[in-house]
């Protein structure tokens, strides 16, 4: 049975290390860095799951201000990251997590959770679909360089 936990000062090591198969252009090092901050600044968490003593996956939550697409309200709270290792997917444990970052938004007084997924990534989509999530918007972003 898998058991989740919030981020704590014991669990940052293991949140930052799946966090770098997440974000693999990401050290190991900013990673603990940014997870003792979001611990000691408080504007967000993380909750880590755990199958046999083993972390599996992790979800990190955020506080937005700033304009995010399709909510009502700001501030809102936000998913920045939703990572299960690989041999424990399509299991449920997603959806656990998504429940508890839920049930995290809703004792902050927030009514919604808003999410982002790349456009390409067609399996993350299928899953916040699964999970509840209405699609807001579809957006294509451009970079033009100055130099």
């Amino acid at each position: 049975m898998p058991f989740i936990e919030a981020l704590n000062p014991s669990s940052i090591r293991a949140i930052a290390q799946l966090a770098t198969q997440l974000w693999p252009d990401t050290s190991l090092d900013e990673m603990l860095s940014h997870y003792q901050e979001v611990l000691e600044l408080g504007e967000g968490t993380c909750f880590l799951a755990y199958q046999e003593g083993q972390p599996i996956g992790f979800i990190e939550l955020s506080i937005r201000h700033d304009y995010v697409e399709g909510a009502d309200e700001l501030p809102v709270a936000y998913i920045e990251g939703l990572y299960i290792a690989s041999d424990y997917r399509q299991k449920g444990l997603g959806q656990m997590l998504i429940t508890r970052a839920e049930q995290w938004a809703v004792q902050h007084g927030f009514k919604q959770l808003c999410s982002d997924v790349e456009i390409e990534n067609q399996l993350s989509i299928l899953f916040h679909e699964k999970a509840g999530f209405s699609e807001a918007a579809r957006i294509v972003c451009f970079v033009k360089n100055l130099d």
